[in-house]
């Protein structure tokens, strides 16, 4: 608050408690002053629900004792402290490379929350289902048909061959053997099958991965045509 917010405050003050009225110039430029000091940092209000006032009201309300700065300092330094607390810091939007402009985006939302100029960021829940799932991310996948650009698809096949031949037996419309259980190896939908390998005495002595085994193929394609035609 600058001198002339601080002399609002004190007027405020002195219609709810006349003790801390100073009717002699001198002492209420002292005042003005000493308070000035001592609450030169703290703002009078903030969009975000500090109000100097309230915290004045409040205290002559609860309290027998005259106010001093210090009964307005302790709720606002508890009130940052509360917003800080509940802030988790957002991603910057500057790049990461750059340490200085990247340090000073989280120091500069830092600050401003603190000030009570901005929201706490709170970090996102967990959801399950499609419940949680954004409005406009729902678009964006219907748009694309996958949460993975097709582009970042093409660039990411030669690392991932098995990956990339199966989606393209599913685009050029074969069953996905993947996407049901395997009978033989027990394989569940989404893992390979694997080779198995049985000792003399009928125990599993290692599996290793193999290709699809042939009814896990003939499930899957029995499944596919049972669902109905697009229309």
């Amino acid at each position: 608050m600058d001198r002339r917010e601080i002399a609002a405050l004190l007027a405020y003050i002195g219609r709810l408690d006349p003790r801390t009225i100073r009717t002699l110039q001198g002492e209420a430029r002292d005042q003005l002053a000493q308070w000035h000091e001592l609450l030169g940092d703290v703002p009078m209000a903030t969009p975000h629900g500090w109000d100097v006032r309230v915290a004045a009201r409040q205290h002559i309300r609860t309290s027998p004792y005259q106010i001093l700065p210090a009964d307005l300092a302790r709720p606002w330094e508890s009130y940052r402290r509360d917003r800080l607390a509940r802030h988790s810091d957002p991603t910057p939007s500057v790049d990461p490379d750059d340490q200085a402009a990247w340090t000073a985006e989280l120091a500069g939302t830092r600050r401003a929350v603190a000030a009570g100029t901005a929201q706490p960021a709170q970090a996102r829940a967990i959801t399950s289902g499609r419940d949680g799932v954004d409005p406009k991310l729902e678009v964006r996948l219907r748009e694309i048909g996958s949460c993975i650009p097709p582009a970042a698809r093409a660039a990411l096949a030669p690392y991932r061959p098995a990956r990339a031949a199966r989606e393209t037996a599913v685009a050029q419309g074969l069953p996905d053997a993947l996407s049901v259980r395997c009978e033989w190896c027990l394989a569940q939908p989404g893992e390979p099958c694997r080779r198995r390998r049985i000792g003399p005495d009928g125990g599993a002595r290692g599996t290793a991965l193999c290709a699809s085994h042939p009814s896990r193929v003939d499930l899957a394609a029995a499944q596919q045509a049972q669902q109905p035609a697009p229309a």
